[in-house]
């Protein structure tokens, strides 16, 4: 199975076409300073009760589900799965699921992540795969992950919602990433220490200084103007991190590595034409000297979903869950 992944690039933040004054307006509030570490942890994620929207086609041992969930006042879709069997005690064990950058006017529910989801599925987990808003059916303006917080507050509310369900264990809930997931999935981690476990595949992990001057993927032409912009934006305001490292550090997930209260499993592809494979070995060098536990995962030859090696790397991923939830 092949996810559309294309460019996730730092200076574009995976924003959706959206013209208009509405669009506008969203562009100049937009501040990086809104994506401090700090600013995230001072701010509540209580989420909402899982609103069934839509009862899907079962999978081999479990319900699919389109649910909805608030986010910043916001409608948000996602897809849940449950087990069918009866549940431990306590609840079953969670995975929140982010994925990664798809074009949000493509992006459906249904239609993506399906083999990778259904492999935690299958495995005993409750999982919840966030649309992110924008997305799909989401509410909200969809202006990425990189430089503007609503993407982490919504995955951030994922969880407070995954915690609301009593069918699930609030004490067993980790996190699975692809590419710009990897990115949410590291900060929500540091945001929350409750966090037990995440798996990274392919992620946006780099410090900003990393990602500003290590990664030099050309943005595909259906990305609006007003949105490349937000880098220059930032830069404009904050200068670079080179010249203000203190202001990219409080943004940067990777300066709160000490604060992680669960393990990472890392996974790349030498042959990843996405994000660099030198993101992963960076972080990899920082958790261990933060004294951290990691798995780190290369896989020779591979590309951006891990093709060649996709059920080895989600048997690795399964088996970490199972460990640690």
């Amino acid at each position: 199975m092949k996810v559309s992944v294309l460019w996730m690039a730092l200076v574009a933040g995976l924003a959706c076409p959206a013209a208009g004054a509405q669009s506008a307006a969203a562009l100049a509030r937009v501040d990086a300073a809104d994506l401090s570490i700090e600013k995230a942890r001072a701010r509540t994620y209580p989420g909402s009760p899982l609103k069934v929207v839509q009862n899907l086609p079962a999978g081999v041992n479990y319900t699919r589900q389109v649910v909805s969930y608030q986010s910043d006042g916001l409608t948000i879709y996602a897809l849940l799965t449950v087990p069918t069997r009866a549940a431990p005690k306590g609840g079953w064990p969670a995975i929140v699921f982010n994925h990664g950058y798809i074009p949000p006017e493509q992006y459906r529910t249904t239609e993506r992540y399906v083999a990778y989801q259904d492999a935690f599925a299958r495995a005993g987990f409750v999982t919840l795969k966030s649309d992110y808003r924008g997305h799909g059916r989401s509410q909200g303006e969809a202006l990425g992950a990189y430089y503007t917080p609503g993407y982490t507050t919504d995955v951030m509310n994922a969880l407070g919602s995954l915690k609301q369900d009593r069918r699930v264990n609030a004490a067993r809930i980790g996190m699975w990433g692809h590419s710009m997931g990897g990115f949410l999935t590291l900060r929500a981690m540091v945001i929350d220490p409750r966090i037990k476990a995440g798996v990274i595949w392919a992620g946006v992990v780099g410090d900003y200084q990393q990602m500003m001057t290590g990664w030099n993927n050309r943005p595909p032409a259906s990305i609006p103007q007003r949105v490349l912009n937000l880098r220059k934006q930032a830069v404009a305001r904050y200068g670079t991190p080179a010249k203000n490292p203190s202001f990219w550090a409080s943004l940067s997930a990777n300066t709160y590595l000490k604060d992680l209260g669960g393990g990472l499993q890392l996974h790349i592809g030498t042959a990843d034409a996405e994000v660099p494979p030198a993101f992963h070995e960076a972080l990899s060098k920082q958790l261990r000297a933060a004294g951290k536990p990691v798995q780190h995962y290369v896989y020779p030859g591979d590309n951006h979903n891990l093709s060649r090696n996709l059920r080895v790397a989600l048997d690795r991923s399964v088996a970490f869950f199972k460990g640690r939830l």
